[in-house]
């Protein structure tokens, strides 16, 4: 099995099965059943779990999160989930993501070199963790083999495992984040030039840059999140959270004198998010400089629950000299390219709200396109 994804068993293909994203402060689920264009959202749910349930992506209370995960299918908004089997998350941190540069060889070639390659570049045994790897770089212009490795801690995944099954999920697949979010913001999952995606989460914000041949780079840091954020504005402005929220996502960046305040309470963690972003295309363009087959990023997409911040992608573009927008993560599920939603049997879900839906919905897609 490799991490990146882990299938069980092919006995799985074309049953029902539902997208399963858990983080250190929620559990997301959604159910997609396809349509002849598109796909309609069955079931939904964003339950909060308590602190100390899991922290920086490891399971501390198996106990609990049985009981949470069982709650949170139970009270799914929409149709009740009738299925056990689920496409499940990892947490982006604890993945190990790198590109080796390989001398123009065949694959057989590749196949032998790379368990030596891994082995040196991968900071643990390679029986510690489940591994993969994929060819990302074009043949017909390249005057060497870009390899993309993957790795995760068995540890982990195992662990994942063992919780899910005790509370009566069978995962068919796991992915880490930055998988699923690709299939769920990018059409089709293609792109003309390199992109850089931004996941503003709750207690990390993870950044994957994607070229034409998949992901090519992945980080993630605590140092700039959704809660910092809110902590700053509550801090700064003497309020308690609930109120943060909600003029982060009503005035958010607004520079006038009167809402001012906001801007500056939240200027450390927009410049350490800038800062963060300049490296990651730094990166990309020493990289790109060796390969021509790589050119500059072209755009940058926001998602996640911080990404609602009003004001975020016109104030980054500015920074940073590139396009900046905010993902929708329904242009690979409604027909409309626009994402707007129109259910009948559940409540729609808005469209800053989906933000934050953008992984689990990811992965929901992997489950519904593997139903015939």
């Amino acid at each position: 099995m490799n991490f990146r994804d882990i299938v069980f068993s092919n006995i799985y293909e074309n049953l029902p099965s539902f997208g399963l994203d858990i983080s250190d402060f929620s559990i997301k689920i959604a159910q997609l059943k396809k349509k002849k264009k598109g796909f309609e959202l069955k079931s939904s749910n964003r339950f909060a779990l308590p602190e100390g349930i899991i922290e920086e992506g490891e399971i501390k209370n198996d106990k609990k999160l049985i009981e949470m995960l069982k709650k949170a299918i139970i009270e799914a908004k929409g149709e009740k989930i009738r299925t056990q089997y689920a496409v499940c998350s990892l947490p982006e941190q604890h993945a190990f993501v790198k590109v080796i540069k390989f001398p123009k060889m065949g694959i057989n070639e590749i196949k032998e070199a790379i368990k030596w390659e891994a082995e040196a570049n991968i900071p643990f045994s390679l029986d510690e963790v489940y591994f993969s790897w994929q060819i990302i770089s074009s043949q017909e212009r390249s005057d060497h083999t870009d390899v993309l490795i993957n790795a995760v801690p068995r540890k982990l995944v195992d662990k994942y495992l063992e919780v899910l099954r005790a509370a009566g999920i069978e995962p068919i697949v796991f992915e880490i984040e930055s998988t699923a979010i690709i299939r769920s913001l990018l059409k089709e999952g293609l792109v003309v030039k390199p992109v850089l995606i931004i996941d503003l989460g709750f207690n990390r914000t993870s950044f994957v840059i994607f070229s034409e041949n998949g992901i090519c780079f992945t980080n993630s840091t605590s140092a700039v999140s959704n809660k910092q954020m809110l902590e700053d504005i509550a801090q700064k402005l003497n309020i308690d959270f609930k109120k943060a929220q909600s003029l982060k996502f009503k005035i958010g960046l607004d520079t006038n004198d009167k809402d001012r305040e906001i801007f500056n309470a939240l200027l450390p963690s927009l410049t350490k998010l800038s800062e963060k972003i300049k490296e990651c295309i730094s990166f990309h363009k020493e990289y790109g400089e060796k390969d021509s087959g790589f050119p500059d990023i072209s755009e940058i997409i926001l998602c996640g629950g911080g990404a609602n911040l009003k004001g975020l992608a016109e104030h980054l573009s500015t920074r940073i000299k590139i396009p900046v927008s905010l993902g929708n993560p329904w242009v690979n599920i409604l027909p409309d390219k626009k994402g707007k939603m129109d259910l009948k049997k559940i409540p729609a879900i808005p469209y800053e709200e989906s933000l934050a839906y953008a992984t689990v919905l990811g992965l929901a897609l992997r489950g519904a396109n593997s139903v015939n």
